[in-house]
């Protein structure tokens, strides 16, 4: 387990206690400290596996802002040039229109 603890199940199986005369049944303390023992089995184990899943989880976060990064510089490319197509169409379709305009008013007169 982490540092963090001051104990671990190996620690709770090993702990002796003194022997009194009026004291606690030592079979009773036994089986608690066995279900203590149990829980931090069972704790350490979930501790290891959320440690893995952060794992996979910062890589997975580290893999997609690099992809986000890639798409962000894709559309800046394509919001660069697109203006530029925008503006040419503009213009080729505002002669095309002039055009028309004056081969409609020949046709006329």
């Amino acid at each position: 387990m982490s540092e963090d603890f001051n104990l671990n199940p190996q620690k709770i199986f090993d702990k002796q206690f003194a022997i009194e005369f009026k004291g606690y049944a030592a079979e009773d303390v036994d089986q608690y400290l066995d279900l203590i023992i149990q829980d931090y089995q069972r704790m350490d184990n979930i501790y290891k596996s959320l440690k893995e899943n952060i794992a996979v989880l910062q890589q997975n976060n580290a893999t997609l802002k690099t992809y986000i990064i890639e798409l962000e510089s894709k559309l800046k490319c394509i919001d660069d040039v697109a203006p530029n197509n925008a503006t040419d169409i503009l213009k080729r379709l505002s002669r095309l229109e002039a055009k028309m305009a004056n081969d409609q008013n020949k046709e006329e007169n």
